[in-house]
């Protein structure tokens, strides 16, 4: 058949009725006395089963499969089987292609042959035990990338365990083993977040999972030279269900890495910590890939001209409205949560997958672990035009009504607000000296979600306000992540153009704590870049996916030389969970919001409802983009300093913080006396004020 008559095969009810198939797992399912191997190719005339010793040697046996119904091909081996590698060779028409299993749980070193597996064998010890931390109110996530956590040295990381899962499994390393200053696991802890979200670990194809296998980080040539690490941020998947093996302590192995990535998942478990997987399922690194190998045109969107269907901008995109394709995901999505104990999923460019699919793992989420026990979350874009089936909608912003109010999206409204245009680097935002941008401040602040006053939404919408959330269950504000520039880099190329990346600026960490305490004042979820609270750069870089690791890593030297901003986050984090204000994620939570000014370009304040505290049932926040001093009005009452451009910590009992005689000085500085009306707010600043609640 050629294209088209395979796209109308594919899309009849001739091959839905004949050739769906939900009878039972794909792929090598192993028991103590045999493995069952099942794969899913319905116009395949013969598929052959190969099996290897190991990953890298020549065949040593093969057999003929036989079919099953809707277009299965099954075959039982009998014995233990675990640590057997195995690929395919299907034949259509008299032309045969070797491929992987797409539903491999294992693989060889670079991913080119499947395993079969004893996944019990694969537990670390305590496995059975592994819980998540208890859920809380609030969710603070950070972003990670495995290597760049633990490729600097100065880490205090062993260093055949730099840049691999097992780094994450040091507790108690320090700032070049100083034993005072905490790094990796221990800095986590330290910080506070919730959740990491790690950026992609499954299978992905541009690194050599071989090199540098024995090392964990750069090494020398014989002349002295250094090396060239291989690194890629990871958004090119090959088997969708393996952990990547570069990260691993032994690539060649398949158990080792199965191993490792459970290993990290329960030592941040027990550092407090849940764990988010960043997964890349609308796109595979090549076109020939496992999925066309075993149903050619199938997993994939094509024109009408039969041409490749490429909104991902990688050369391909998933077929994730058709039946098995969706069947796929959602399985994939389970199987990690449930083998791997992970807590959350975040969806690069979701924009090109269907809403159907995505309700539909919300609800398997919900059904299988407990309502909103998993957090669900994704990019609501895409990098251009799909070929989407008739009647399948999108998950781009604008339908974003059309989603579960339990799946989330990362929000560049709020982003762009505050730090400027992602893609137009000198183009400020309200906190790098743009202005007239108030109105979306204060819209940022609410999550985007309807205004209570039914005139001020008319009026939002008619201003062409681009959408609006059922609830700030759905926003997850960010100003950082591992795409464009760093914060601290935008900031430079908008406030000190010219200037090294690498040198301090006062005024430029003024205006990074700023953006934090903004992003940290809207309801919402929370979603920063590891290092963003240490002034993290990539030297001007925007995308630098496949960038050294050098660019990439995280500095752990420059982590301490900004303390002052580390520390301002940590304060920032340790406030926000305890604002019931600021936390709500219900539908009504925009009505806690009142009292919006815009008192002039620049500035703009509001006041919240956070009566459920018992120290202060009022919040008052004031936005000073200016370069000048400001005075603000407060609402009658008696109030406290809680935070304000230099210390995120005034808020707080003294023992909450590392130096409690500062934490002292600073609060008899305020100058806040009861009953006060009028008060200063710094330049460049967020001012945050609590009225104390009545005993």
């Amino acid at each position: 058949m050629n294209r088209r008559e395979l796209h109308n095969y594919y899309e009849s009810d001739r091959f839905k009725t004949s050739c769906i198939y939900r009878g039972g797992e794909l792929g090598a399912v192993h028991t103590p006395d045999f493995t069952r191997f099942k794969l899913w190719s319905p116009l395949a005339d013969r598929v052959f089963l190969n099996f290897y010793q190991d990953g890298q040697t020549k065949l040593c046996d093969s057999v003929v499969m036989s079919r099953r119904e809707k277009g299965v091909w099954e075959y039982e081996l009998r014995g233990d089987c675990h640590g057997i590698y195995y690929d395919f060779i299907v034949e259509t028409d008299g032309r045969k292609q070797r491929t992987a299993d797409p539903y491999a749980r294992a693989c060889s070193c670079n991913g080119a042959r499947s395993m079969a597996v004893d996944l019990r064998r694969t537990d670390p010890d305590g496995w059975e035990q592994d819980r998540a931390p208890e859920k809380t109110e609030e969710q603070i996530i950070c972003e990670v990338h495995v290597k760049d956590f633990s490729n600097d040295p100065s880490c205090g990381i062993p260093r055949k365990w730099r840049g691999k899962y097992k780094a994450f499994t040091a507790d108690g390393t320090t700032l070049n083993n100083d034993g005072e200053h905490p790094t990796c696991l221990a800095y986590l802890k330290r910080l506070g977040v919730t959740h990491v979200q790690l950026m992609p670990v499954f299978d992905f194809a541009s690194v050599d999972e071989s090199a540098g296998s024995d090392t964990g980080s750069a090494g020398s040539d014989p002349d002295g030279a250094e090396k060239r690490e291989p690194y890629n941020w990871g958004y090119d998947p090959l088997n969708f269900n393996v952990p990547e093996g570069s990260y691993a302590t032994d690539p060649f192995h398949g158990e080792v890495r199965i191993l490792e990535l459970k290993e990290l998942v329960m030592a941040l478990h027990r550092g407090g910590i849940r764990v988010i997987m960043d997964v890349v399922y609308n796109h595979t690194y090549s076109r020939d890939s496992w999925f066309e190998r075993t149903v050619p045109g199938y997993y994939y969107r094509r024109g009408e001209d039969g041409t490749w269907s490429d909104g991902s901008a990688c050369g391909n995109d998933f077929a994730s409205e058709r039946e098995m394709a969706a069947d796929y995901i959602l399985e994939s999505v389970l199987y990690w949560a449930e083998e791997y104990h992970i807590d959350g999923f975040r969806f690069d460019l979701m924009g090109l997958l269907d809403t159907a699919l995505m309700n539909r793992i919300r609800h398997a989420l919900d059904e299988k672990f407990g309502f909103g026990e998993i957090l669900l979350y994704g990019e609501p874009w895409r990098a251009g035009f799909s070929e989407m089936g008739a009647g399948s909608i999108p998950c781009l912003k604008e339908n974003l009504c059309l989603l579960d109010e339990g799946i989330g999206v990362f929000c560049d409204a709020t982003r762009d607000v505050i730090k400027g245009h992602v893609f137009q680097k000198e183009v400020p935002g309200f906190v790098n000296g743009g202005r007239g941008l108030e109105a979306d401040i204060l819209r940022a602040v609410r999550a985007w979600t309807d205004h209570p006053n039914e005139e001020r939404a008319k009026m939002a919408m008619k201003e062409n306000m681009e959408f609006q959330a059922k609830s700030p269950s759905q926003i997850i504000n960010y100003v950082s992540a591992h795409d464009n520039l760093t914060l601290w880099d935008k900031l430079m190329v908008t406030l000190k153009p010219g200037k090294s990346f690498i040198e301090y600026d006062r005024d430029v960490v003024r205006a990074n704590k700023m953006a934090a305490a903004v992003c940290c004042t809207c309801q919402g979820r929370l979603f920063f870049l590891l290092g963003e609270e240490a002034a993290r750069t990539k030297r001007g870089d925007e995308n630098s996916y496949r960038s050294s690791p050098a660019v990439n890593q995280l500095d752990w030297r420059r982590m301490y030389d900004y303390g002052e901003l580390m520390e301002y986050y940590r304060g920032l984090i340790a406030f926000r969970k305890q604002m019931p204000g600021l936390c709500d994620k219900s539908a009504g939570a925009g009505k806690r919001i009142f009292d919006e000014e815009v008192s002039e370009p620049g500035c703009a304040g509001f006041c919240v409802d956070n009566r459920e505290h018992e120290r202060w049932d009022m919040l008052a926040v004031r936005y000073n983009g200016t370069q000048e001093e400001r005075e603000t009005a407060l609402p009658f009452g008696e109030w406290d300093l809680l935070i304000d451009g230099d210390d995120s910590w005034r808020w707080a009992e003294p023992q909450m913080k590392r130096n409690s005689g500062s934490w002292e000085r600073k609060r008899e500085e305020t100058g806040l006396r009861q009953g006060k009306k009028t008060v200063r707010t710094a330049p460049v600043s967020v001012t945050v004020f609590g009225r104390r609640a009545e005993k």
